[in-house]
């Protein structure tokens, strides 16, 4: 490989790998419908370029594995013979062992041949010929860069017999009247552009502040030109780094399959909205809390087959990925059709765990015992197994989701199912916010937490059980004193400022000095003295040149309860 130009290998290792993003979710399909040609086509076509890919750039390992697919594959569109359960078993394990050599060579370590038992699992010596033999189409042959002949381009030209290895054929001429519509960019220099709009956004709301001191007409009307010219841009520069969130729902077909049959139970995984766009960095961020969502659904949320059909539902189960966009935030839902969590159970086994006093449990609604499976070492698990276990728990999750300026909620019905939601902003980069004050300081809120802002007299407030309360409209909101929170001494006054937050499924509203007003934000990491405290998200400069802290809701909530 250290004879190829280093740009075709990090094409190649690009293409191979939304290849293999997609070969997951295809196999389950043809799983699903093995007289489906046009998706067996389309396997075969997915084995067939890694494996033309991979012999241009001597990745012998993977061509060895694709190569034992692509021959199942081949007999199959044939009609010789019918792929059966084992096959499919064995093509999807082989994508896991694809991705760890693609991997490898990522790193540029050598990739690991795959075990002579995986690709014995393809021979297709004993399989039943296919009840009508299918009219099978050549693969077709991806249209090369102009300039430049990629691996990609290449594979058309790798013969399908015992021979592993292939010698690259040269690229076919590219029509003159194709139009480049793409172009790749190191995702550094997309980065480098987005952190010089949020400079200049700052320098917009620095101006934008002076504006309303100076008073002068043509300085009014350079600033709103600037701030119009900002605001489009900074769009423009967020657009350029959205990616469909289906880059992340894509592997789930896969996975719900595979964590299915270790199980034995019968899943069908539905994706919605799989075309819903996310800042590429929030894409990647949100996998892994995302995966542990979809295999908690199958493990702990769907019942099997047996106990279905005994309770009146069907033997398949339904877990529902779903995303969707509200303003700057998106929205992204895993639901399943199971059991249900059972609140009391969660009681229980919280109390037994010592994560929570007796007393304190006893207090809890069942909308607040749904919360203490976010406890960090909670599980129901009598055992560990495979699936759960895994040393990622709940809290994990919600400490990620926290660390992306979002929010996790939880909503379940006993033999109904369960439903969690996830919101998170469009970019990291920038945040809408509220900007508020303590004493002397600026602080600034997520928007997105921000219900409402009301004015209270302070004879108003009640204590309760250790806890500063306020009786509105028949409910009782639990508050938070800023000051107190910051270890500020309280302001007397006769009427109080409360920003109402939500955290969850619970609201609570926090006491403040003053509202300041809205300001979108450029994010900056916390100082060093501050990290790791529980109630801060990040840091940023304001529009007057000061610096204010962002606060993190969920964590202020619970560090002060």
């Amino acid at each position: 490989m250290s004879m190829v130009n280093d740009d075709i290998a990090a094409d190649f290792i690009i293409e191979a790998q939304e290849i293999l993003d997609r070969l997951g979710e295809q196999l389950v399909d043809l799983e699903q419908a093995p007289a489906n040609t046009e998706q067996l086509n389309a396997v075969f076509r997915g084995f067939h370029t890694l494996k033309g890919g991979a012999g241009f750039l001597a990745i012998t390992a993977m061509v060895e594995l694709c190569h034992a697919a692509e021959e199942a594959l081949g007999l199959a569109r044939s009609g010789q013979a019918s792929l059966q359960a084992r096959h499919f078993d064995a093509a999807q394990q082989s994508l896991d062992w694809l991705q760890a050599m693609l991997d490898a060579v990522s790193a540029g370590q050598p990739a690991q041949p795959a075990p002579p038992e995986l690709i014995a699992r393809f021979d297709m010596s004993d399989a039943p010929p296919a009840a009508a033999p299918a009219a099978v189409a050549p693969p077709a042959t991806p249209a090369p860069q102009a300039g430049n002949s990629t691996p990609a381009a290449a594979s058309s030209a790798v013969p399908a017999s015992p021979a592993p290895a292939a010698s690259p054929k040269a690229a076919a001429p590219r029509n003159n009247s194709e139009a480049e519509h793409t172009v790749r960019v190191d995702t550094k220099r997309l980065d480098a552009i987005v952190n010089l709009t949020g400079e200049l956004v700052l320098a917009r709301n620095r101006l934008k502040n002076l504006r309303t001191r100076l008073k002068d007409e043509e300085f009014e009307r350079a600033v709103s030109s600037l701030d119009l010219a900002t605001a489009r841009l900074q769009s423009a520069v967020m657009r350029t780094r959205m990616q469909p969130v289906g880059k992340v729902f894509s592997r789930f077909n896969k996975l719900a399959r595979d964590v299915a049959r270790s199980l034995s139970k019968e899943v069908e995984l539905e994706i919605i909205g799989a075309d819903t766009e996310l800042d590429r960095n929030l894409v990647e961020a949100l996998a892994d809390p995302l995966v542990h969502l979809v295999r908690n659904a199958i493990d702990h949320g769907v019942e099997t087959p047996e106990l279905r059909e005994a309770t009146g539902k069907p033997r398949s189960g339904n877990v529902r990925l779903s995303a969707q966009q509200e303003g700057d935030f998106v929205s992204i839902e895993v639901n399943d059709d199971g059991a249900g969590i059972d609140p009391e159970r969660l009681r229980t086994k919280a109390r037994e765990k010592g994560l929570i006093e007796a007393e304190a449990a006893a207090r809890l609604s069942s909308e607040e015992c749904l919360q203490l499976i976010f406890l960090p070492g909670f599980s129901t698990k009598q055992a560990v197994t495979d699936i759960s276990g895994r040393g990622v728990g709940m809290d994990v999750v919600q400490s990620r989701i926290r660390e992306l300026s979002g929010q996790i909620q939880i909503q379940s019905e006993l033999g109904r199912g369960s439903r969690f939601l996830i919101r998170v902003p469009l970019t990291l980069a920038i945040l809408p916010t509220l900007l508020i004050a303590a004493g002397e300081d600026v602080y600034a809120l997520p928007l997105a937490r921000v219900v409402e802002v009301l004015h209270a007299p302070a004879a108003t407030l009640r204590w309760f059980d250790g806890r500063l309360i306020l009786d509105r409209r028949h409910t009782t909101l639990p508050l938070v004193d800023l000051r107190r929170w910051l270890g500020i001494t309280p302001e007397d006054g006769a009427l109080l400022t409360v920003v109402l937050l939500q955290a969850g499924e619970a609201r609570f509203g926090l006491v403040v000095d003053q509202v300041i007003g809205r300001e979108e934000v450029v994010i900056k990491p916390l100082p060093k003295v501050l990290r790791g405290l529980p109630g801060y998200a990040g840091a940023t400069l304001i529009g007057d040149g000061r610096m204010a802290l962002i606060l993190d809701v969920d964590g202020m909530r619970s560090s002060a309860a």
